[in-house]
């Protein structure tokens, strides 16, 4: 533990990514999609561009820091907050200043642009809370925990850190006693753990074949709608998982989960309950839920949540459109 001279703010700082931009030769721009980043992993991926001559990237970023850091209390003033994304590899060094976008203070928001040539691999992005104390400006008061710091990867083609979303491939006959009552379905999502798993049951016929294998164009077809499935049920199961344990304050306002149960909210309610802040939104989904009505309503905007992130929408018309053709090739 570091010790430091003077007064430091307590409670955690979290960052969050919410949308990633690209800019190539002559202005072009592109869009990512959610797929290019992870709020469970923290990681951007920029090798998922369409185009390969991207020169800068923007990420939208978010920031929530303990309420205390804006409060009169004679501690330190001239609060502000900042995202720093580094990379030893090339020894840089990019900072931006967020905007304090709430009366509370709580929340900050920005953009960073990096350029594609000051980078070789993966980056690191971090946020920090920065003030004068006993009259000394700069000092850095609150940071990002290290283990919840984002990664920024040039070349990944997947958002992911040493590992994916945890897949095991389990036999639910045999298996962990809670896994048998399930024998019958091909896959059981876990959200009792570090990270959401996947366990896939192996007695059921066929199905690690066709979720490993390469297999036919047809059978691609299914695999990647198969996934998109899958996607749906992880992104279901996590977002109830964290609206059902939340930590509720004197008043009655809860609270976001310092780990991927907060970022998982903050990623789906604003589709969940779409015009609302997300804190506005917490509250309004902890109050139907654990109210007498309202629960029932949101299930549609829930489950239109998770298979926008699971991009269930693109993997179906993929393979409608690749079934057609595959009938219009018969027919000929």
């Amino acid at each position: 533990m570091r010790a430091y001279p003077y007064k430091r703010l307590s409670g955690v700082v979290a960052l969050r990514v919410t949308a990633v931009s690209l800019r190539g030769p002559g202005d072009s721009r592109e869009q990512l999609d959610t797929s290019a980043f992870s709020v469970v992993e923290r990681v951007v991926a920029l090798g998922l561009a369409e185009q390969d001559d991207w020169e800068t990237a923007r990420l939208k970023l978010s920031a929530t820091v303990p309420s205390k850091a804006t409060e009169t209390n004679g501690h330190w003033s001239d609060v502000s907050v900042v995202a720093v994304l580094t990379e030893k590899a090339t020894n840089t060094r990019t900072t931006v200043q967020l905007d304090s976008g709430t009366e509370s203070g709580r929340e900050w928001t920005g953009s960073l642009e990096l350029c594609r040539a000051d980078h070789l691999e993966r980056a690191t992005l971090s946020v920090h809370v920065v003030a004068t104390v006993d009259g000394v400006p700069g000092r850095v008061i609150a940071s990002s925990e290290p283990e919840k710091e984002w990664a920024v990867d040039m070349t990944a083609e997947a958002p992911v850190r040493q590992r994916e979303l945890d897949v095991v491939e389990v036999g639910f006959r045999e298996g962990p006693a809670w896994l048998r009552p399930f024998r019958d379905v091909p896959w059981i999502v876990d959200t009792s753990g570090e990270l959401p798993a996947v366990r896939v049951n192996t007695d059921f016929d066929g199905i690690t074949e066709l979720v490993g294998g390469d297999g036919t164009s047809v059978e691609g077809m299914v695999r990647d709608l198969l996934l998109a499935q899958m996607c749906t049920d992880v992104w279901t199961a996590v977002f109830h998982t964290a609206i059902g344990d939340l930590e509720i304050e004197d008043d009655g306002t809860p609270l976001f989960p310092d780990d991927w149960r907060g970022e998982v909210l903050r990623e789906m309610l604003p589709d969940v309950v779409p015009g609302r802040s997300v804190e506005e939104a917490l509250r309004d989904v902890h109050r139907r839920r654990t109210g007498t009505s309202g629960w029932v309503d949101l299930q549609p905007r829930i489950h239109f949540a998770a298979t926008r992130r699971a991009e269930v929408p693109k993997a179906l018309s993929t393979t409608i459109r690749g079934l057609d053709r595959l009938h219009q090739g018969n027919d000929t």
